[in-house]
């Protein structure tokens, strides 16, 4: 089969523009089909009222994100460290303890039980084939579980298994019930491990991207210019025996091959002609997105850091479990960032936006004191509200898809080809894993020529 002359991409965000530049500079047509009416997917900036620029998306880079990194840097984009110096904050038994060390304040025989489970959880990880996972060891008893119901069994104190749960939520959005315990440890090995995925420094959080991290996605469309369509949504996709025709309200568009790179949960919405056989339907019906609302409060100054806190701080019983110093780099101004996560961010979901600032602002003077209720600005972004997206961080595999359904992930279907960090091996569910994803599919194209 020759190399395609022309193809049409799904989507424009990391992975589909990604795609989209790889393909052109190897002389192929493309087209980049966006059904929102801006670039960058998962990752958007929000200016405040004073021009501070933050991420209400996807937004840090770490160590080891190597196409992450050189894509920014060839397109000039830098980064800094997240503010990450003085104290951290846990809340546990209804009382806030400064913390300064890996242990996150925890009593010494809880500490020492998260340590066994890590410990078993990090050996597992390391067995999990990345671009296998259905083939690790007892890769079916894994899949047959939750994390949950291994933690039930392997993490002896109630303290300990709560911990684990705000751990879970902080990285996946989702609940240790909804998450097959295969797909967990794969993606943690994806990642390196759980340690690198939860830390600041040096770990996924490490940096920030000057002009916040949807700017990747706006150099790389101003690259590729009009090829760049948006407001365009794809509808249908028809597979002919010599082409592809892709379709919505704008129109068709005939081309040789289609790549989709978008969220799992609205591939659905497409419809397919022939159909997609069931199995791969019955994939994407099992990769549900997490629930994220991410929030922002803007204040005069970072007044958390005159106190010696880091503004990182966590809590096995607020809805705002999780927080950050998102100040800019300059500390011209302080910004807290807050996450409600699954079960938190669904409950949270159903209040009035009144009601849901007052109990993230309460949440920030919880853990930072009353100045934290004095916000000069706030922004929340509900990741389930968006109608192209449906969710966030990214998508989660339940028990049972990885070994039925796993060997799908990345497998063309006729003129099909599938992006997006669900798809990637490597940093899976984050910008790099988008990234590479788009490389790897641009790369599987060229090949159709058997070059």
């Amino acid at each position: 089969m020759s190399e395609p002359q022309s193809v049409a991409i799904v989507g424009a965000g990391l992975a589909g523009l990604t795609a989209a530049r790889e393909l052109r500079r190897r002389g192929v047509e493309v087209t980049v089909l966006e059904a929102q009416d801006r670039v960058g997917g998962r990752t958007l900036n929000h200016t405040f009222g004073d021009g501070t620029v933050v991420e209400i998306g996807g937004q840090w880079i770490g160590p080891t994100q190597d196409r992450l990194v050189a894509l920014a840097s060839e397109l000039g984009i830098g980064t800094y460290e997240t503010y990450d110096e003085g104290f951290n904050l846990v809340e546990y038994g209804g009382e806030v303890r400064r913390f300064d060390d890996d242990y996150f304040g925890l009593p010494k025989h809880v500490i020492a039980d998260l340590g066994l489970a890590q410990f078993r959880i990090d050996r597992l990880a390391a067995k999990v084939p990345l671009d296998a996972p259905w083939s690790a060891p007892k890769a079916r008893a894994l899949d047959a579980q939750t994390v949950a119901s291994w933690a039930r069994l392997n993490v002896r104190t109630k303290l300990g298994r709560e911990t684990l749960r705000v751990m879970v939520e902080a990285v996946f959005s989702a609940e240790p019930e909804d998450i097959s315990m295969l797909h967990f440890l794969f993606y943690l090995h994806s990642g390196k491990d759980l340690d690198n995925l939860l830390r600041t420094g040096d770990g996924a959080q490490d940096s920030r991207f000057h002009g916040g991290s949807q700017e990747i996605s706006l150099r790389m469309a101003a690259e590729l210019g009009d090829v760049v369509r948006l407001g365009a949504p794809v509808l249908s996709i028809a597979q002919t025996g010599d082409g592809v025709t892709v379709g919505g309200h704008w129109g068709q568009l005939d081309v040789d091959r289609v790549v989709v790179a978008v969220a799992p949960s609205v591939i659905p919405r497409i419809s397919f002609s022939p159909a997609l056989s069931g199995r791969r339907a019955q994939l994407h019906a099992k990769m549900p997105a997490g629930y994220v609302i991410k929030c922002m409060a803007r204040y005069e100054r970072p007044f958390w850091r005159e106190r010696g806190l880091s503004g990182q701080a966590g809590s096995m019983e607020r809805p705002l479990a999780v927080t950050f110093d998102n100040s800019p780099a300059d500390g011209s101004c302080g910004v807290l960032l807050g996450f409600l996560e699954g079960r938190h961010g669904r409950r949270a979901a159903a209040l009035t936006p009144g009601e849901r600032r007052a109990l993230v602002l309460g949440d920030l003077a919880a853990y930072f004191g009353p100045e934290a209720l004095e916000a000069l600005d706030y922004v929340e972004q509900d990741w389930a509200n968006e109608e192209w997206i449906r969710g966030g961080y990214g998508a989660h595999l339940a028990p049972g898809t990885w070994t039925d359904y796993g060997e799908l992930l990345r497998e063309p279907e006729g003129r099909i080809h599938w992006a997006g960090s669900e798809t990637s091996a490597v940093w899976n569910g984050y910008m790099d894993g988008a990234v590479r994803s788009g490389e790897r599919v641009a790369a599987e194209l060229a090949r159709q020529s058997g070059a």
